[in-house]
């Protein structure tokens, strides 16, 4: 019987991790079309940057609570200086304002 609890423990607690992470995928179109890039998993709480890179857009799907959105360019760089848009849970697509595209996101 311990061994049940144990093992229905340990795969409560690994659907729970997995429940608590997006996924992301960039575009290099407005509305997420245009060239798709790579889907990635973003663990809740952690910035995900694209380093040297950006997109136009990325669609979203799996975020617990709310997801931060940050601009190319300098001081915003890995989720720094506040984010330009902040959507709620669920899933969607954000595109970068004019003349600007993404760099990094933050899931929570």
């Amino acid at each position: 019987m311990q061994f049940n609890v144990v093992f229905i423990a340990t795969a409560l607690l690994a659907s729970a991790s997995l429940a608590m992470s997006a996924t992301v995928t960039g575009f290099a179109g407005a509305g997420c079309t245009g060239t798709k890039g790579q889907s990635f998993q973003v663990p809740s709480g952690e910035c995900f940057s694209l380093g040297s890179g950006s997109t136009k857009s990325f669609s979203y799907s799996g975020v617990p609570s709310e997801i931060e959105f940050y601009v190319s360019g300098g001081g915003h760089d890995s989720c720094t200086n506040g984010p330009s848009l902040v959507l709620g849970g669920g899933s969607g697509c954000a595109t970068a304002p004019t003349g600007f595209n993404w760099e990094s996101l933050a899931v929570f």
